[in-house]
């Protein structure tokens, strides 16, 4: 991935600026000298217009943002590059206006040594862009039966540990994990499903799966599993971060847990919070995720704990898979769709119903993602590296799956209609994608 050639200075004219983490929102300049951000204000940049070398954009009418962390994205590489490899990945990510991006564990190998943990850092440092930071296996091959080196796997550059695609089911070695990160200072993530639940699943359990007749996955094969960690929290104080929350009794448990001072977080997908099992006919796999689409009271409960921060995070769980694999039967297809470039456009619809301010959508894409995995945020402040996206939110349009940079292009979103657009991203202060208007 070849960043394209920054300007030695980038001027944004009365650009509308929001970040939430300085009680910012207002209509600004913007001046970005050789990848950092100097000034901000009020016609800050008046009379730069004929600066030698200046590229000044009239970017009245368009949000700047700090630029987004996602920290559940799916990169496929080693061992799975047909589906996405960290180019691609990191391309699809600057499209979204994604400045730092976690990827998963759930390669071949698994990243459960410090070889692969550097090999994936160092092949994104060499590409440039949007900057990786792997996330761990929690047990060697992503097996459940032996810890991995948690405090080698960490200085070889892992942020946070996650068996993701696979719960860790063992109470003990689940203690065990949340102990080594408690004295570690990083997260443990899990993908909470009780497996002996959800043997022959394939979507929720609910009125549609039975009308349907598809094996139903119950909320209890989550909602079970967070209940025991966070009891397995309390006696460790290791910190805790559900993935892809999905039901409501998660939402309460992560609720009750954070009212009692317990070290937790929790996370929600888009297609957890715009999506229904109602959506699900039984012949598009694009539909099946792990864990699934849920029920409206499912959704709404979701939604609120966005709304008042028991969920802190947005995170896509972006999960490519080949248009062959999604075209087989249902209980043969994998789970997971796409979904990193296309975020904050389909978010936005939270936003314009009322149901999330923008600045606690900006933060669910910013600062708390940086807080789980222990990087300084990206922010709109003097000084900084400028980590921007530059997103225009008057335009309308379907989503054209052709126009997706990732390899992969496994979304049900795939004609639905988007609000606004990322114009710009900017990563590690130097331009990382912009929209070319096709």
């Amino acid at each position: 991935m070849e960043p394209k050639k920054s300007p030695a200075w980038l001027v944004l004219r009365q650009v509308r600026a929001v970040d939430p983490s300085r009680g910012l929102d207002d209509t600004v300049d913007v001046l970005i000298e050789a990848g950092r951000v100097v000034r901000i204000g009020r016609n800050a940049c008046a009379g730069l217009e004929s600066l030698a070398g200046a590229r000044v954009i009239d970017a009245a009418g368009k949000w700047l943002l700090p630029g987004f962390v996602e920290v559940h994205a799916h990169f496929r590489e080693p061992g799975f590059e047909y589906k996405e490899d960290i180019e691609s990945g990191l391309k699809a990510s600057a499209a979204g206006g994604y400045a730092h991006v976690c990827a998963m564990p759930n390669t071949r190998p698994a990243n459960d040594s410090p070889s692969v943990t550097r090999h994936m850092i160092e092949r994104a440092h060499a590409l440039g862009g949007p900057r990786l930071y792997p996330i761990a296996a929690v047990t060697q091959g992503l097996k459940g039966e032996v810890l991995t080196d948690m405090a080698a796997l960490k200085a070889a550059g892992a942020v946070a540990f996650s068996d993701d695609g696979r719960c860790v089911t063992s109470s003990e070695l689940m203690r065990r994990a949340l102990q080594a990160a408690c004295a570690l200072d990083v997260a443990v993530i899990q993908h909470a499903e009780d497996h002996a639940a959800t043997a022959t699943a394939q979507m929720h359990e609910g009125d549609v799966s039975r009308r349907l007749g598809i094996p139903g996955w119950p909320r209890q094969a989550e909602d079970s599993i967070v209940a025991r960690d966070l009891e397995l929290v309390r006696a460790t104080r290791g910190r805790y971060h559900v993935a892809h929350a999905s039901t409501r009794g998660t939402v309460e448990l992560v609720r009750r847990a954070k009212q009692q001072g317990l070290p937790v977080s929790a996370e929600a997908a888009p297609h957890h919070l715009l999506l229904t099992d109602a959506s699900i006919d039984g012949t598009d796999a694009r539909y099946k995720v792990n864990p699934p689409l849920r029920e409206e009271d499912d959704v709404q409960a979701l939604r609120e704990g966005l709304a008042d921060g028991t969920i802190e995070c947005v995170a896509t769980d972006h999960a490519p898979h080949s248009a062959e694999e999604k075209l087989l039967p249902m209980a043969k297809a994998p789970p997971g769709m796409v979904g990193i470039e296309f975020c904050l456009p389909l978010m936005i619809g939270l936003v314009e119903e009322g149901v999330l301010s923008l600045a606690r959508l900006v933060d669910a894409l910013t600062a708390a993602p940086a807080r789980l995995i222990g990087i300084e945020a990206p922010a709109l402040r003097e000084g900084v590296t400028a980590n921007l996206c530059l997103f225009d939110p008057a335009p309308r349009y379907a989503l054209d799956e052709r126009s997706l940079h990732s390899k992969s292009t496994n979304t049900p979103f795939a004609g639905r209609p988007l609000t606004g657009r990322v114009q710009m991203c900017l990563a590690q202060g130097a331009i990382a994608y912009e929209y070319d208007g096709k």
